[in-house]
Order: C-alpha cells, then sequence, then structure tokens
C-alpha cells in the first residue's frame, strides 16, 4: 500500500454532501488539491465554506461522498491523519502565560515526530520573543505563535482559518509572508478568507463556493473567464471637449469616458496620440480589468452584474 506522505494529491474529494435539519450545507462538491499546492476556499458566511474544512480535518461526518486526505479517509482514520495536519483557527486557546518557547514546546511534545521548536520558531520569525510571554505579544505576533502551534508537528498540510481577519495592513503582508515561507518549504496550505487580495496574492487556485456547490475554481488570475474579459479603458476629457473619432461612447455616471477596445495597444496608441496632437489631458487614464473581488461577488450574488464579457458563472 502506498505510503500517505507519497500520494499525488493531498486533497480529494468527490460529491462530498452534508445536510442539518433537511437543509443542505454542502450538495455533492468535487474538490482537489495538488501536494504542495496553496488553495484557497472562498464563499460567504454560510456557504459550507467551515463544514467542507471540517470534514476535511475529521471532525465532522459527512453523510455522503468520498474524501481522502493523503490517501486516509478523514471519517475513518482521523488516528492515523492527525500527525500530517496542522490547523490555525480564527483564534485558539494557548496559556497566555507561558512563553513563546515553552508553547512550542508543549504542542510539539503531543506529536510523534515533531519539528525541533527552535527551528518552528524561527520560521514564524519569533526568534527574539521565544522567551516572551503570550500575554505581551501583539496581535501579529500571537498569529505567528498560532502558525508555529500548527507547525510544531511538521505536518503536510496546514488549514489557515481567516488568518488575518483583524489585521493592520503591516501585520497581513507579515502574515503572507509566512505563508509564502510555508509553501517554499512544500508544505500544502488550504486557506479560508474574506480577502480576495489575499486570496489573489497566496494561492496558487481557488475555488468559490456558494450555497453548497463550487460554482468556479481555477488560478486567481483566470477565474470564471477574468483572464479573457477586454478590458475597459477610462479616462475623463476636459469640458467642451469632444471624443475624437471612433472613441464616441456615453460617458459613465462619474463623467469619465468609457470603452472596450479589441486591440488595447492600438486603441490607446491612438487615443494618446491624439490628445497629444491637440494638447489635450487625458485625467486618470487607466486600464480596468474586471478584479478577483468583481469575479467573486458575480458567482455569490445572483442580483450583481457579472465582471464583463467572457465570464462564466
Amino acid at each position: 500500500m502506498e505510503s500517505p506522505s507519497r500520494t499525488i494529491e493531498a486533497i480529494s474529494v468527490r460529491a462530498l454532501s452534508k445536510s442539518y435539519e433537511g437543509v443542505a450545507a454542502v450538495a455533492g462538491i468535487d474538490l482537489s488539491v495538488a501536494r504542495g499546492e496553496v488553495f484557497a476556499l472562498l464563499g460567504p458566511n454560510g456557504a459550507g465554506k467551515t463544514t467542507t474544512v471540517e470534514i476535511l480535518e475529521g471532525y465532522r461526518r459527512r453523510d455522503g461522498g468520498e474524501v481522502s486526505v493523503f490517501g486516509l479517509d478523514p471519517g475513518r482514520d482521523r488516528a492515523r491523519l492527525k500527525p500530517l495536519i496542522g490547523i490555525v483557527l480564527q483564534s485558539t486557546g494557548v496559556d497566555r502565560y507561558l512563553t513563546v518557547a515553552e508553547t512550542v514546546r508543549m504542542y510539539a511534545g503531543y506529536y510523534p515526530h515533531p519539528r525541533p521548536a527552535d527551528e518552528v520558531i524561527d520560521l514564524v520569525g519569533l526568534s527574539a520573543k521565544r522567551n516572551s510571554r503570550v500575554v505581551k505579544l501583539s496581535g501579529g505576533q500571537q498569529r505567528r505563535l498560532d502558525v508555529a502551534v500548527a507547525l510544531a508537528g511538521d505536518p503536510e498540510l496546514l488549514f489557515l482559518d481567516e488568518p488575518t481577519t483583524g489585521f493592520d495592513p503591516s501585520a497581513r503582508h507579515e502574515a503572507w509572508q509566512i505563508v509564502r515561507d510555508l509553501a517554499a518549504l512544500g508544505k500544502t496550505v488550504l486557506l479560508t478568507t474574506h480577502y480576495m487580495d489575499e486570496a489573489q496574492q497566496l494561492a496558487d487556485r481557488v475555488a468559490v463556493i456558494s450555497a453548497g456547490r463550487i460554482v468556479a475554481e481555477g488560478t486567481p488570475d483566470s477565474l470564471a473567464g477574468r483572464d479573457r474579459v477586454r478590458p475597459r479603458v477610462r479616462c475623463r476629457l476636459p469640458g467642451g471637449v469632444a471624443a475624437p473619432e471612433g472613441f464616441a461612447a456615453a460617458p459613465a455616471a462619474d463623467g469619465f469616458l468609457e470603452f472596450a477596445p479589441d486591440d488595447l495597444t492600438a486603441a490607446l496608441h491612438r487615443l494618446t496620440g491624439w490628445a497629444i496632437d491637440r494638447g489635450v489631458e487625458l485625467e486618470g487614464l487607466q486600464i480596468v480589468r474586471p478584479s478577483l473581488e468583481d469575479v467573486y461577488l458575480s458567482l455569490t450574488d445572483p442580483t450583481a452584474s457579472g465582471p464583463g464579457e467572457g465570464a462564466a458563472r
């Protein structure tokens, strides 16, 4: 039998379902995550994210479907799976009066083959705080300690649940670097987040879950055909100046001229050449492509307009 650590897929899900009092929380989803991949699961509250992740972690029973994590069934093989996974929850209950080093060593003692505690502390950037008590750490430093606790057993797969909720911009970027460092070590990461820029920055692939179903899956740049949507050019002309021939369009609500050319480079060349010849300032000139957030909203909100031509639901 092939060792769990050597399976190609870290996670494989087929037709997964789970209902509560007759209401489907997860309605037959398929999902796969490759070893060493950073995968983001996106979706609004109540979409089925938490239920899906808890089934993968072995903390919740499924009603139907097949689930494999490193070749193990989380529902039947939780004891064998536990050393292979680490979990970073939104909030943890570590003893506030232990030091950083004491905390990591304590959790490392629960695993048969832990990663050296000092190495884990260095990895998460807490070397200077190793002898500080948890109660004295900043919010960002406590989050680093949460990751250190999850890494204490040297897992192959980490579940990160909303890892930067409530962080200031500096702390968020520090947390992002930790995830990148984990990926560089070859760890597999399953990330849930409400921040689209976080998914854009960190994930190799993303999946959007809505009403218990996966409605889109792909790289952040290609999700729902985002990479095939024609970019829009926006600018505002001075009062009384008409748009050049071939660029006639009704101004948007904010007064900007907006159009989606077939050939972006040629259109920009013509527009800027016209402006230079006539001494016209193209105020706020920008090229706009649908953001990951635009696509996400179009997929999860049935009342929202799509991200643009070529996008698929």
